[in-house]
């Protein structure tokens, strides 16, 4: 199911090579198909998107849009049990993103000039949750709450019929999260919906959530046309571990992704190799009782991977190298080594906070950078809702104060009428 790696400067290589590989290039295919699509959505519109809907889906719902009173009756449909972990868990996200709101500043400045800087949120966003193979209420709320908090006026979410219909759980979790309108409707189609709007469903300012490889190359496409979190690949985890983990904690982790696409990578880099030969075990051991077995195994064949390393320093540079959309730490003492962590979308420290407790309850968002991307993208969070404008006032003394410096500076570049705009009001 998975093969044990000694790293040796050049075996393990060959294993990140193939993981880096593992979303290859633009697919000209997928890209020729998702540039059609958007084509016919943006021309024909509502047309289009029920062209595409029974293509795709099966068939057009007999009825695709959605309002805060359905939602609010599919939550009062819910089990109770359901609806009170929902409600938690939304408590602890909409409690980690109100820490990262942002505020308008103004700065005095000499001679009555003043600077500052404007922070609002978007007008209207539209959130993307998946309903392939598997539908994920989670993505509602760590999509919607944030946006909530950054005051964007509209969220609009779409999500791909389920059987003909609304996924009930999802609608609940739109009501708890505060998403105005439910559209279903999924794939490449909705993303083009989205961006240049139709007849019935309102143009956006942003697009964010995860998606298959349609929806990302949507995502890219229309980038420009509308702003995008990120472009997001197979999802990914990388787990640390010392002589002090436990084999069956390992597995049942690196199974956790496993399980959701067999593209999804699952990686431990140990300094055991005790641990990784009881991990190993320990995989085979508990994929049977599993209801994704076959999928764990496939994407544990052709993108997992234990390698044994020769301490944790080795190790945390691979992941660095890496920069895995998740990455634990399982070692006795996992603070120590959290500065030392450069590039990972989100950090789970210790023995008993596996990924499971950051995809649905913690609080830390789960849309996260995968394919690397955590060199430079961030997860989602409150910011990537708002857009800032700054401001300048200056009086005449203070232009007067500030002239000779810009005529300068202007005059420099050759930009001579600059200088002229300033020169003209002595």
């Amino acid at each position: 199911m998975i093969t044990i790696t000694k790293a040796d400067g050049f075996a393990e290589q060959a294993v990140f090579n193939q993981l880096k590989e593992r979303g290859g290039e633009v697919d000209r295919q997928v890209t020729a198909a998702v540039g059609e699509i958007i084509q016919q959505v943006r021309e024909k519109g509502d047309a289009a998107l029920r062209e595409y809907t029974a293509r795709f889906d099966g068939a057009v719902p007999a009825r695709v849009e959605f309002n805060k009173q359905d939602m609010q009756a599919a939550l009062k449909s819910r089990p109770a049990a359901y609806v009170a972990a929902l409600r938690r868990a939304a408590e602890n996200i909409r409690d980690f993103h109100e820490r990262q709101r942002q505020q308008s500043w103004l700065q005095p400045l000499a001679n009555g000039a003043m600077v500052g800087q404007q922070v609002r949120g978007l007008k209207r966003v539209g959130i993307y949750v998946p309903g392939g193979t598997a539908a994920y209420p989670s993505s509602v709320l760590m999509s919607a709450i944030p946006a909530q908090i950054a005051g964007v006026e509209e969220i609009i979410m779409v999500t791909p019929p389920a059987d003909g219909g609304a996924n009930e759980d999802i609608l609940a979790a739109a009501a708890i999260s505060g998403v105005d309108k439910v559209f279903l409707i999924g794939g490449a189609q909705a993303c083009a919906a989205l961006a240049y709007g139709t007849q019935t469903v309102p143009r956006v300012d942003k697009i964010v959530g995860p998606g298959n490889i349609y929806v990302a190359t949507a995502k890219r496409l229309l980038y420009g046309v509308v702003d995008i979190d990120m472009v997001a690949g197979p999802s990914e985890i990388l787990i640390l571990a010392d002589e002090t983990a436990d084999p069956k904690y390992l597995a049942a982790d690196l199974m956790s992704q496993a399980e959701h696409d067999v593209l999804a990578s699952a990686i431990l880099l140990t300094t055991s190799e005790a641990i990784a030969e009881q991990t190993k075990a320990e995989l085979e051991r508990q994929a049977q009782n599993l209801s994704r077995k076959e999928m764990i195994a496939q994407s544990l064949r052709d993108f997992g991977a234990i390698i044994v390393c020769a301490d944790m320093t080795q190790a945390i540079g691979f992941a660095n190298e890496l920069a895995p959309e998740h990455l634990e730490v399982c070692a006795e003492n996992p603070m120590e080594y959290i500065a030392k962590i450069e590039n990972a979308g989100s950090v789970f420290l210790g023995h008993y906070t596996p990924e499971s407790v950051g995809d649905y309850y913690a609080g830390p968002n789960h849309v996260l950078p995968t394919g690397g991307t955590a060199r430079f993208f961030s997860p989602l969070g409150t910011d990537s809702f708002l857009k800032k404008s700054s401001f300048i006032y200056y009086t005449p003394e203070a232009l007067n104060a500030a002239k000779e410096d810009i005529v300068t500076l202007a005059n420099a570049e050759g930009l001579t009428a600059h200088a002229n705009a300033v020169i003209v009001r002595d």
